[in-house]
């Protein structure tokens, strides 16, 4: 079965730095799978964080553009997102997705996700 396991959540303090893991089993080709990340702060909706392509290309949202940055390690079958600057408003819980490289639509959708991890928490304070 598919499983995806966060780790490397936290608390730090603002301007600070994070590193979180997925490590993903069941997913094969793990190569052939596009990850993201996502996030979700108490009454707010899941919002997109970043993505990187079975292909290796990556997106980040607006927010996080140039303090995040996610990667993948293929032959470790795991996708990394590194947080830099992190703020209070950065505080949710983290979570990995993957879904299948044919799947169609938006990177953004979390719906388009088949897999998920149980989720990470990431605390920031000022």
């Amino acid at each position: 079965q598919v499983q995806l396991v966060e780790s490397g959540g936290g608390l730090v303090q603002a301007g600070g730095s994070l590193r979180l893991s997925c490590a993903a089993s069941g997913l094969t080709p793990f190569s052939d799978y596009t990850m993201g990340w996502f996030r979700q702060a108490p009454g707010k909706e899941r919002e997109f964080v970043a993505a990187v392509t079975w292909i290796g290309s990556t997106l980040h949202v607006g927010s996080v553009k140039g303090r995040f940055t996610i990667s993948r390690d293929n032959a470790k079958n795991t996708v990394l997102l590194q947080m830099n600057s992190l703020t209070p408003e950065d505080t949710a819980v983290y979570r990995c997705a993957a879904r299948y490289k044919s799947v169609s639509g938006s990177y953004y959708e979390s719906g388009r996700y088949a897999y998920w991890g149980q989720g990470t928490q990431v605390t920031v304070s000022s």
